[in-house]
């Protein structure tokens, strides 16, 4: 047996004989409690557990001596603490996270910020993007987002501020390049501090974007600028200026100006209202330049000249107040005195067309002619109106003659082969015509006199002047194809009919035949 210095030692952890270097503990399946860093563990640790809650099973001893074969002996320490004591965890071969090393923050720094101006001076780049990105990522990593994006926010805030005295020779055009290059290397900053705004950024609402921030500073240190603001609006208005007088300006510079004041959010602030001011004064003078001169605006040569320009400065700018102030100066200030100066000819033209219409049947929808003479009205008054008004109540009344016509001309003993409509018109509501004889078949005149004396036998003191320039007719021809209807007007069917007496007439014998003037024929 082994020499112990207690005998109360249990037979669980005796062995009879012992041939190991070391003493080897027991299994112990109860609490174990593993203190480990995600960020540092290693596979060769080796955890001893050196707890067991069970009273009865705690071993009371303070070492056990091993001899080995060459008579040597080693103590191995297993348990030195007394009953209910807390162990704790040894892990072996363990590694704490590294630090930085101690000017790593600051040369770091030092290597972005030189990144940095090199993109903002247009020059190359000492370093790789990607070994830059990852030294943004391992600052951000060691807690030292804050400081690096203040550091950040101060060298662009530095380069905007050298900008802000620009040359006045070609202004426009140095604006445009600081624009472009400031976008340009905005973008390239932001993709090497990608992580840093992705992470640190985006978890801070109230901090803005790189891309953000990089418009802020351009429009808080630039553009803001009073002195430099005007100078920008002054010299775009200039531009658009000389274009309308048709001089040859830099249309895409003028664009992208725009487009500029429009990503900044001071285009409706700082431009849209003096663009539109200007922009009345000159459709103003427009507006009365032409109508001194007496020129129509429907003209062709005006409208070709107008379009062009509309359409140039209509894609440039916002379309709605733009169209409301041309709408405004070229329409709204003259087109009360247009129509007014020009509603008798109105009547006169509206008046020709809708007779022709209602006296051939052309008319779309009788209720979209209603609707519009009751728009007129509405506009122009009941004056205006009366004449069409009666032209509608003729077309009605006509109606109701022609069915009680078709009914006295069947008790008639001899009927007729031909179908005659009539339409009574008032003289005084339709359009002056001139009074034309013309040489009607037989058959018709004989038609013409029956229908006179129907209509007189019930309207006794009434006239009747026949108007054959409003006449139409459908004829029924024979060809060796087949039968057609031709619809034809009065005139032509009287020329049509001399062919059934013969196949070729001169003009002379035409116009004799028939009465026609030589303007109808």
């Amino acid at each position: 047996m082994l020499p112990s210095k207690d005998h109360r030692l249990n037979k669980e952890f005796v062995s009879p004989t012992v041939n190991k270097q070391a003493f080897e503990p027991p299994a112990v399946h109860s609490n174990l409690v593993k203190h480990l860093d995600h960020t540092a563990v290693s596979q060769r640790a080796n955890l001893i557990m050196a707890e067991d809650t069970r009273q009865d099973k705690r071993a009371s001893f303070s070492a056990i001596t091993e001899h080995n074969t060459n008579g040597m002996a080693r103590t191995s320490a297993v348990a030195s603490s007394k009953s209910g004591a807390s162990k704790k965890l040894v892990i072996k071969n363990f590694k704490d996270r590294p630090k930085l090393a101690e000017n790593y923050t600051e040369d770091t720094w030092l290597k972005l910020r030189d990144a940095v101006g090199a993109i903002q001076n247009s020059t190359s780049i000492k370093y790789n993007l990607e070994e830059l990105y990852q030294a943004v990522e391992n600052l951000c990593s060691y807690k030292v987002s804050p400081t690096l994006y203040k550091q950040l926010r101060q060298v662009c805030e530095d380069h905007v501020q050298l900008t802000e005295s620009l040359d006045n020779l070609s202004f426009l055009k140095r604006m445009n390049r600081c624009w472009q290059d400031h976008c340009r290397q905005t973008i390239m900053i932001r993709s090497i501090f990608l992580f840093l705004d992705r992470t640190y950024v985006l978890q801070n609402s109230l901090l803005p974007s790189i891309w953000d921030t990089g418009l802020e500073l351009f429009r808080t240190h630039i553009v803001s600028d009073s002195a430099v603001q005007k100078r920008t609006v002054d010299g775009i208005l200039e531009q658009i200026e000389l274009e309308r007088n048709g001089e040859t300006v830099d249309r895409s510079l003028i664009r992208s100006l725009l487009g500029m004041l429009s990503d900044l959010q001071v285009y409706k602030d700082s431009f849209e209202e003096r663009f539109l001011v200007e922009t009345n004064r000159l459709y103003a003078a427009e507006g009365q330049r032409l109508t001194f001169k007496g020129i129509s605006l429907n003209q062709r040569t005006d409208v070709c000249a107008c379009i062009p320009l509309f359409e140039y400065i209509f894609s440039l700018f916002r379309r709605k107040p733009l169209i409301s102030c041309v709408e405004k100066q070229l329409l709204g200030e003259h087109i009360t005195a247009m129509l007014q100066k020009g509603k008798d000819v109105f009547e006169a033209f509206y008046k020709k067309d809708l007779a022709k219409r209602l006296l051939v049947g052309k008319s779309a929808s009788v209720d979209a002619e209603k609707s519009m003479l009751s728009k007129l009205k509405h506009e122009c008054g009941a004056a205006f109106t009366s004449k069409l008004e009666g032209m509608f109540k003729d077309m009605e009344l006509s109606k109701d003659i022609m069915i009680q016509f078709k009914q006295y001309i069947q008790n008639q003993s001899e009927p007729s082969n031909i179908e005659l409509t009539v339409n009574i018109l008032t003289m005084g509501y339709w359009p002056s015509y001139i009074p034309m004889e013309v040489h009607l078949p037989p058959e018709m005149v004989k038609l013409q006199e029956v229908f006179k004396l129907f209509y007189l036998g019930k309207h006794s003191g009434r006239k009747l002047q026949w108007q054959p320039t409003l006449g139409h007719a459908v004829l029924k021809a024979e060809f060796k194809e087949g039968k057609k209807e031709l619809q034809v007007s009065l005139f032509q069917t009287l020329v049509l009919l001399m062919f059934n007496e013969g196949e070729e007439f001169s003009m002379e014998e035409i116009r004799a035949a028939t009465g026609i003037g030589h303007t109808h024929l």
